[in-house]
């Protein structure tokens, strides 16, 4: 049995100035809100994701990558 590498870092990019800030997601539960630490837009999950991570980031968020559904 192999076990998953989960990366925890990710890129995140504001879809309304392209500010893009790179942070470290949480293990223990979903981000349904990011601050950008530019011009202050919270951004908030697409219909159809489950957290920021998913919608706006390089690489989805910890549950998704080990193939669970997010926050389940």
């Amino acid at each position: 049995m192999t076990e998953q590498t989960v990366v925890l870092e990710s890129t995140l990019t504001c879809p309304k100035c392209g500010h893009v800030e790179t942070e470290k997601m949480p293990t223990e539960a979903c981000q349904w809100f990011y601050e950008c630490k530019s011009c202050r837009t919270v951004l908030k999950p697409l219909e159809g994701d489950c957290c920021v991570y998913c919608s706006y980031a390089t690489v989805s968020c910890p549950p998704i990558q080990l193939g669970d559904s997010c926050c389940g």
